[in-house]
């Protein structure tokens, strides 16, 4: 079994909470895949301390001097692509191909942002003094707390900490309980990297504990948080409260919209893809489909039979489709939601059900689910479920399905499926969604481009891409006079 302890000051120093966790395989409940230490708030306050000391040294490097350390990370991780995966796979739950694809973007992000550090980081600005040069200039925020979910562990923490990095900031990374053998594995990496002491530390604990000391300790001048809305409120409401930056990802209920003139087969597929792989666990997950009337008997068909035909097992069997939920009580959450969905009146037309034959009634698996007639006020239609849940609702047209679309708290993704040009011009303008994606699944976002939402999304920032750059630096106006 794989035992790690807490990365502060370059080293694995063990926790004095005397406390362990054990990470299990969700899809073989009695397989645990590694343990972690439970740490203590004072842990945590030395990380962030050694983070301080290492931010002055880290930021008088230059740009091309951080990138080095990223490219580095960036070929380590690579060459530990398969057992990283693997582990991946074990830890959380999602199949093998998707835990490799997940790495292998991780190396990619690693690789843009090492790229980073010779690109501009200011502009010259005309002076209405003739004698006089004024410019601007990009300064790190300092030590980032990262706090991070456990549905992309290798992904989510890399784009935080890598321009986090290559910025001049120095990091204290929380990883999920549910991801944290995977997240060490990652820090392993940057530490055969060699990065200095203190630039990267990563403290293992209960967000109560821990996550709760990353947003309280003034130590931390900026807290990046990708998970639930419930906590993204306290960890925003804590940093404002002393005055630290903030950026927050909390999630969506993202709409596809299918329009009569679509490709049905394309939007079957994009739809099935967007919204059960993963076992329906990503933030840009699809969990509505809202279907023009003149086409939802065909369109209803034909996903309900591609579903039927879906394999859901361990992920690292090759014939396996979807995994298992992540743990029993997201799990429990899944089947919750399915129960609420009948008794507010949907029709289950597919699943519903905890899968227990043939073995799996030694994880976390439950069928790909599918409602019909659910309207826009059943909590199934309002909540982010976090599972392979699909609510299908029938519109008479474009108009109607935006205005459904919309009626919700959320605003991450969306899709339309549409060969009517005017069709996706008036989707781009009205739908309410930081993500709007044309004849593509809702679930797909480029390493390159800006990533975050509207509404209870966010908290209106962006992350991934160059948009990063306005969340880990200050912008500096210099005025320079002979």
């Amino acid at each position: 079994m794989i035992q790690y302890a807490n990365y502060i000051n370059g080293e694995w120093q063990s926790s004095n909470s005397g406390k362990t966790y054990q990470s299990i395989n969700p899809a073989s409940i009695n397989e645990v895949v590694g343990e972690v230490e439970y740490s203590l708030a004072e842990e945590l306050d030395t990380a962030a301390s050694y983070a301080k000391q290492a931010r002055t040294d880290w930021e008088k490097l230059t740009g091309a001097a951080r990138g080095q350390y990223l490219y580095k990370t960036a070929d380590i991780l690579e060459s530990r692509l398969e057992e990283i995966a693997e582990i991946m796979t074990k830890e959380m739950g999602k199949t093998l191909p998707e835990a490799k694809g997940e790495t292998a973007r991780g190396v990619a992000i690693l690789r843009y942002y090492a790229g980073e550090g010779l690109r501009e980081e200011g502009d010259v600005i005309p002076s209405t003094d003739a004698d006089a040069l004024m410019l601007t200039k990009r300064a790190p925020i300092g030590v980032v707390g990262v706090i991070t979910p456990w549905n992309f562990p290798v992904a989510i923490p890399i784009w935080k900490i890598a321009p986090a990095l290559i910025y001049g900031n120095t990091v204290v990374f929380k990883p999920a309980l549910e991801a944290s053998v995977t997240a060490a594995k990652v820090i392993e990496c940057f530490n055969e990297a060699g990065l200095p002491n203190g630039v990267v530390n990563m403290v293992n604990g209960e967000g109560e504990v821990i996550g709760q000391q990353i947003v309280d300790n003034p130590q931390i001048n900026g807290i990046t948080f990708t998970g639930s809305d419930k906590t993204g409120k306290i960890v925003g409401q804590g940093a404002l409260n002393r005055g630290a930056k903030y950026q927050l990802e909390m999630g969506g209920k993202n709409p596809v919209i299918v329009t009569k003139d679509a490709d049905i087969d394309l939007a079957v597929d994009a739809t099935i893809s967007g919204g059960l792989r993963s076992t329906g666990q990503k933030c840009t997950a699809t969990s509505r489909v809202i279907i023009e009337e003149s086409i939802y008997p065909t369109f209803t068909e034909k996903l309900l039979k591609k579903v039927k035909e879906i394999t859901v097992g361990n992920g690292l069997h090759p014939d396996t489709w979807m995994g298992p939920s992540v743990s029993e009580k997201q799990l429990n959450t899944v089947l919750d939601y399915i129960e609420i969905g009948k008794n507010e009146g949907a029709t289950l037309i597919h699943g519903g059900n905890r899968l227990m034959d043939n073995g799996l009634d030694q994880g976390f698996f439950v069928e790909p689910t599918i409602f019909e007639n659910v309207t826009t006020d059943m909590r199934i239609a309002q909540e982010e479920i976090f599972g392979p849940v699909l609510a299908l609702m029938k519109v008479k047209d474009l108009e109607e399905a935006l205005t459904i679309a919309n009626d919700v708290d959320f605003g991450l993704s969306a899709s339309i499926f549409t060969t009517n040009i005017q069709k996706m011009l008036t989707f781009i303008d009205d739908m309410e969604a930081g993500m709007v994606r044309i004849n593509a699944e809702s679930a797909g976002v480029e390493l390159q481009a800006p990533f975050g939402g509207m509404k209870k999304s966010s908290s209106h920032s962006r992350e991934q891409g160059q948009a990063a750059k306005e969340f880990y630096t200050n912008i500096k106006t210099v005025f320079i006079k002979g």
